[in-house]
């Protein structure tokens, strides 16, 4: 375990020394039980959080637009199904702090006017469930769940425990939402959205673990203190899971901003090739390209940091991706479902010598039609590594292959 500061004055730290440990326990709630819904939401919405699963749609609108939807029945969905490659983060989370995330879940219930709660945790997780239902038993019994909570009338919330089946595709919200109700996890068509038709057909939120952690924060510590940290369009702190070619692997703090150099410094992997931010559905970026920031008007994250080192073979790695995404395509739409084969395919006769440069385009040009028409997220981004791997490591590809020759044609 370490702890440092930057030069931003914000304390960077691996495992066990987190923001989160800061917080006075439920302050965050008894804060909001005090306001109105709209307040409360006002109160997220200020502090400019956007999503921490990467996707970075902005908390309060989300929040806000759940309130407004008409229905007696609303839910808040937990998604703690963490299937991304180099993600790690949200299981030291709900190791050492799931009392805030249950806290999280509950203002988010009071603002939208829900009254359940689900986590959906992760099949591979089910060793935490134990835990997990011990800090629930033991927040009903002091009142921070269940009927009229902390003497809120009106105010009924309480959380479940579901368990997922082990599909990367769950992880985006329609396709959780359908795996919850007890169908196959496939992603729903939007429009509508969760926020009016989501479980059973009622409004639902469903967000990230870290996102509800950082909510319970926001109450406790006031929007102004979010959003003094980061940047004008990124704002807050925000959890990395740091693994790879580096000295120092382990989850990380950062504000929002920070620069690629500025992490590998942190975590002693100044010597990279590349790293992978965003996990296998993430963007490979190159040494040369080291001073963008990690932040959603440059490269948005949902928290995975693989450091490449020199002797990294960056076609293997590519090939590593594209057979994860074969394997955990729900194969609903053809541009996911036979564009990952083709993908990896391409990328097996980069390897073996024989792909001419003219195929290589065609894969390129492959890679943008899924990334159009895919269904989902899961297709819309698995081309991600491949086209940055080619886009920057040409030299390196074009050493194994008659891509040098064929290119002059």
């Amino acid at each position: 375990m370490t702890t440092t500061t930057n030069g931003r004055g914000v304390q960077t730290t691996t495992t066990g020394h987190l923001t989160f440990g800061t917080v006075k326990p439920n302050s965050g709630l008894q804060n909001a039980i005090k306001k109105s819904r709209a307040d409360i939401i006002g109160e997220i919405s200020a502090s400019g959080m956007k999503g921490r699963g990467g996707a970075g749609f902005p908390t309060g609108v989300k929040w806000n637009l759940a309130a407004a939807a008409q229905d007696e029945h609303k839910y808040v969905v937990c998604n703690a199904d963490e299937g991304e490659p180099g993600t790690f983060k949200d299981r030291v989370i709900l190791s050492e702090y799931a009392d805030l995330v249950f806290e999280g879940m509950t203002i988010a219930g009071l603002a939208i006017g829900a009254t359940t709660g689900i986590v959906y945790l992760r099949g591979e997780y089910s060793y935490l469930r134990p835990l997990l239902e011990a800090v629930l038993e033991r927040r009903r019994g002091q009142n921070l769940l269940g009927e009229n909570v902390l003497g809120r009338d009106g105010f009924t919330f309480d959380i479940t425990i579901r368990m997922g089946s082990g599909a990367y595709v769950c992880g985006e919200e329609t396709a959780l939402i359908e795996s919850l109700e007890g169908y196959r996890g496939e992603p729903r068509n939007r429009p509508p959205f969760p926020v009016d038709t989501g479980y059973l057909g009622h409004p639902t939120i469903v967000h990230n673990v870290e996102t509800l952690a950082w909510g319970a924060c926001i109450l406790s510590k006031g929007a102004a203190w979010f959003k003094g940290i980061g940047t004008d369009k990124s704002t807050g702190l925000k959890l990395f899971s740091v693994s790879g070619d580096c000295e120092r692997p382990g989850v990380y703090e950062f504000p929002m901003g920070i620069s690629i150099a500025e992490l590998l410094r942190e975590v002693g992997g100044e010597g990279a090739k590349a790293v992978q931010v965003g996990g296998a559905s993430g963007h490979c970026v190159p040494a040369k390209e080291f001073a963008r920031t990690l932040a959603f008007e440059d490269i948005p994250t949902g928290g995975s940091i693989i450091v490449f080192g020199p002797h990294r073979d960056m076609l293997a790695i590519a090939h590593n991706f594209l057979e994860f995404f074969v394997d955990e395509s729900c194969g609903q739409c053809t541009p996911c479902r036979a564009g990952t084969v083709k993908l990896l395919e391409g990328v097996e006769l980069l390897r073996d010598g024989d792909c001419s440069m003219q195929y290589l385009r065609e894969l390129c040009s492959l890679s943008e039609t899924m990334q159009l028409a895919s269904k989902c997220g899961l297709g819309q981004s698995s081309p991600n590594a491949f086209l940055s791997i080619v886009k920057h490591f040409q030299d390196e590809i074009m050493g194994r292959t008659d891509l040098a020759t064929a290119g002059k044609e």
